[in-house]
């Protein structure tokens, strides 16, 4: 396999996992992008043998909420600077879209990196490498299934067990499964294991 068929069938496997992310993160996602196969993702991306990255990105919407959107961008550059993300945040501004995924193919500048910081407090820009979406983690049969719980759930659990806060273990938001679904400070999830005894074992962290 040459570099580019290899470098087709890698980005392939990035894409398909970057929808499952999407809607794992309950965003509507369509069967054809979860279920789109090498050869099909070669003739509509890389027709000439070489994937056109820019034409990888998408935009999803929330199941509940058609206003709640959030672009997935694919930069070319091996080293993505602060252009690319000046270029995006003006797309997110033009469509009114507050969250973004940045897949990015090797490095992403110290510059880049701070400006997406200084722009947090009105856009949520998500920074993943390509090696990290290589294959689905939540996928693997050691990571157990894990539930990102919505106020509402969260409230009920805290008062079921007459928990403050505070008394919850922790979930770092650099965790990789905290990442994969995009948890916010403060948000809890649900982690369900397998249990011998039991059947499944029940528990909540929160993200910090």
């Amino acid at each position: 396999m040459d570099a580019d068929a290899r470098e087709i069938t890698r980005l392939w496997r990035v894409y398909r996992t970057v929808h499952q992310l999407s809607k794992d993160r309950n965003y509507l996602v369509a069967s054809a992008d979860l279920e789109r196969s090498l050869d099909k993702f070669k003739a509509e991306y890389a027709p000439n043998g070489k994937v056109d990255r820019a034409r990888l990105t998408f935009v999803v919407q929330k199941k509940d909420d058609p206003t709640s959107q959030m672009f997935v961008f694919f930069p070319d550059h091996k080293s993505v600077g602060i252009t690319p993300i000046k270029e995006y945040i003006s797309k997110m501004a033009k469509e009114s879209v507050s969250s973004a995924i940045i897949v990015y193919r090797h490095t992403l500048t110290s510059m880049a990196s701070k400006l997406m910081s200084e722009f947090s407090g009105k856009y949520r820009m998500e920074k993943f490498n390509e090696a990290d979406l290589l294959v689905n983690i939540t996928e693997h049969e050691l990571v157990p299934q894990h539930k990102v719980l919505n106020d509402e759930q969260k409230k009920e659990i805290l008062k079921r067990y007459r928990l403050k806060e505070t008394q919850l273990p922790r979930i770092q938001q650099e965790d990789p499964v905290a990442r994969y679904y995009g948890m916010c400070r403060g948000q809890v999830v649900q982690i369900i294991r397998p249990s011998e005894t039991a059947g499944r074992y029940v528990t909540y962290r929160m993200c910090m």
